[in-house]
């Protein structure tokens, strides 16, 4: 994928996004990181990532709100967005996606899962 593969993970939580970072790593990915809605859709704004990570409950501003205003700011030019979140309740799957996100991820992040996920959208 190379240095020019842009990753964004929207997460609140300082200890998930020092495991995300090292399990990325090992993946041969760099991430930026936004501590949470609101600075993830500053930093759409101004950095063409190729793939969001965004989890669903934040302060400042929720994952499906930042997805959603990332969307309507971007239009067509913005970035997949997968859903991260813990809850891994029946009916979530659905209801991201029908918020206009693109896919789903649980976390703890499953290593499989992600691999999967970043070649469907490479």
């Amino acid at each position: 994928m190379g240095e020019n593969f842009k990753l964004l993970m929207a997460e609140d939580n300082e200890i998930n996004r020092k495991l995300a970072d090292l399990l990325f790593k090992r993946q041969g990915l760099n991430l930026d990181f936004a501590e949470n809605g609101a600075v993830a859709l500053e930093k759409t704004r101004s950095t063409d990532y190729n793939l969001v990570f965004m989890d669903i409950e934040m302060p400042v501003m929720g994952g499906l709100e930042a997805t959603q205003k990332i969307q309507a700011e971007l239009g067509d030019s913005a970035p997949p967005i997968i859903a991260l979140t813990a809850h891994a309740m029946e009916g979530d799957r659905e209801r991201f996606m029908d918020s206009g996100m693109a896919d789903y991820l649980t976390k703890p992040i499953d290593v499989a899962a992600l691999k999967n996920l970043i070649a469907k959208f490479t």
